[in-house]
């Protein structure tokens, strides 16, 4: 944390000086391209602005929404769930900004830093590798969303950007992957660097973000189960890496947001000086919340299973539809806001949470759902996850959000080991049972190895649960190409219709439509095609 409270965010930009008579003269009473990566501190400033430039908490959030996660009411989001997205869609226009902006920032920044002549030659190849590190990120979450993007590895000149082609999404990947193997080989363990220096990429960030792409890929699971038993078995040499005691101290705790081995790349935020406020939109409105811009699904809560590790629709589980969340997988409680939820406020005093119509002893009860209220929950579901109880007013907060944990690890080796057919109880106890474990499960039926089951479902559903509000579902349901059947159909929230015989009583929260055709890509920004033709169209979509 130290090392971002050091450093200020200073744009690569402002330094450049257009007033030069001669390119080869400096001007003595400001920075020229000359001699502003002389000086250390400007390449560090430089470095804090591409980490600035990474990702950030709308991008982080927003992508719950775009899955069966969540609902949201809010624009772009709503239009893109529901099938509506076309080439004009801001959204597609302002992601793809936002990931090539910060490749161009990586690139100026690569095709500088050797004019530094007073950084020790080892302090320069890890910054370098640092920033390749981002460039590869955000040439990945392109490929993701956009399929065939353009690589783009140098800073390309403005007549390069109006002719340059996309390549094909297999070659980014490659690309992303080589990448992220040279910043390994040159990044230090987590465990090298000082405690000052959290927060900044290590070798384990760079394999476990390989580890991603790679399982997003498919047919690359070897080579998945490959990478993660480096984070797993050989700890000393890539980083020290463990689960938490407490699955909900991870984002709520700031001791243990800020400072967990768990993480294993987050955003790095500070109180006060550089922060988040998303919560606000989060959180019922008796504690402080505005309005609900983003709420759980009852798709989401009924993949958290019973104590007994039974679904919520599986014979023998014990559950009550009248009494829903007795019983039920921890994270739900430390993840999702339900009727009579006791919420535990900052100084440890208890409030009831009343969602179901008219339950609220105080009146008019603002929590309650309520069809067609613009401001509380369209679901009848609140978010608990990330609520940090040190935020200041308004719910601005400094705790980090994290990008990549060793329970993801975890449970991307657990997908690969089961394609494979390699899952096994050892497998098992390591990575499933574990994170059950952490959760607070204790009956056998959870946490022992369930031989016959349906193993490819309990680890997605899994998945899901451990890693939801952190924006990996919509990844997830992309990939695996279920996206036709979880994004079709109504999105529903609690019990609380007035008409029972629709959807037994469910809210019917927004109608989704996914059409598999068009909607696993993006549209390329309508107008970045109109100043490139060179970038096409993907198909299904009109400019």
């Amino acid at each position: 944390m130290k090392f971002f409270k050091k450093l200020l965010i200073v744009s690569v930009a402002v330094v450049a000086v257009s007033g030069c008579k001669k390119l080869d003269i400096a001007p003595t009473d400001q920075f020229s391209d000359l001699t502003f990566w002389q000086i250390d501190v400007n390449v560090y400033n430089a470095l804090n602005n591409n980490y600035s430039l990474m990702y950030n908490s709308g991008l982080y959030f927003d992508a719950e929404a775009l899955s069966d996660n969540a609902y949201s009411p809010s624009g772009d989001l709503n239009v893109i769930a529901s099938g509506g997205a076309t080439t004009q869609t801001a959204k597609f226009e302002g992601d793809w900004r936002s990931y090539y902006s910060a490749i161009k920032s990586c690139n100026i920044f690569l095709a500088n830093i050797n004019r530094n002549t007073t950084l020790p030659a080892a302090t320069i190849a890890r910054l370098t590798a640092e920033t390749r590190f981002m460039r590869a990120f955000e040439h990945f979450n392109l490929a993701k969303w956009y399929g065939d993007v353009p690589i783009v590895d140098h800073d390309a000149t403005p007549e390069e950007a109006q002719t340059i082609s996309r390549s094909p999404r297999a070659n980014v990947y490659k690309f992303v992957i080589d990448e992220l193997e040279a910043a390994a080989a040159a990044l230090p363990s987590r465990d090298a660097i000082p405690a000052s220096e959290n927060g900044r990429i290590t070798k384990g960030a760079a394999l476990a973000l390989e580890a991603r792409v790679l399982l997003y890929q498919g047919d690359r699971m070897a080579d998945v189960v490959r990478i993660c038993e480096r984070l797993m078995n050989e700890q000393g040499a890539n980083g020290s890496y463990s689960l938490e005691s407490s699955y909900s101290a991870l984002f709520s705790d700031p001791d243990v947001n800020r400072n967990t081995k768990e993480s294993i790349l987050s955003l790095q935020y500070v109180p006060s000086r550089r922060t988040w406020n998303n919560f606000w939109d989060f959180a019922p409105r008796t504690v402080g919340g505005r309005v609900s811009s983003m709420a759980p699904t009852q798709e989401l809560v009924d993949d958290y299973i019973m104590l007994n590790g039974k679904g919520v629709k599986e014979g023998g589980s014990g559950y009550n539809e009248s009494n829903p969340y007795v019983n039920r997988d921890p994270r739900l409680t430390a993840t999702v806001v339900y009727d009579r939820y006791t919420w535990v406020n900052a100084d440890r005093t208890t409030k009831t949470i009343y969602i179901r119509p008219g339950s609220d002893p105080v009146q008019p009860g603002l929590d309650e759902y309520s069809a067609g209220s613009q401001a509380a929950s369209a679901t009848g579901y609140y978010w608990r996850k990330y609520y940090d109880p040190s935020a200041l007013p308004n719910f601005v907060s400094g705790n980090n959000l994290h990008l990549i944990r060793y329970a993801e690890v975890l449970l991307d080796y657990a997908e690969a080991k089961q394609s494979l057919g390699q899952m096994d109880a050892s497998v098992w106890n390591k990575t499933i049972g574990a994170l059950r474990a952490r959760a607070g499960f204790t009956d056998a039926g959870a946490l022992n190895y369930p031989a016959g089951a349906d193993l490819t479902n309990i680890i997605r559903r899994e998945r899901r649960v451990e890693l939801a509000m952190e924006g990996l579902r919509v990844d997830d349901i992309r990939r695996w190409k279920i996206a036709e059947t979880v994004m079709n159909g109504y999105a529903h929230g609690a019990k609380f219709s007035s008409d029972v015989n629709t959807d037994n009583g469910y809210i019917r929260a927004q109608f989704r439509k996914f059409n598999p055709s068009r909607d696993y890509l993006w549209a390329i920004p309508a107008h970045d095609v109109n100043l490139n033709s060179n970038l096409g169209q993907n198909p299904g979509y009109t400019n």
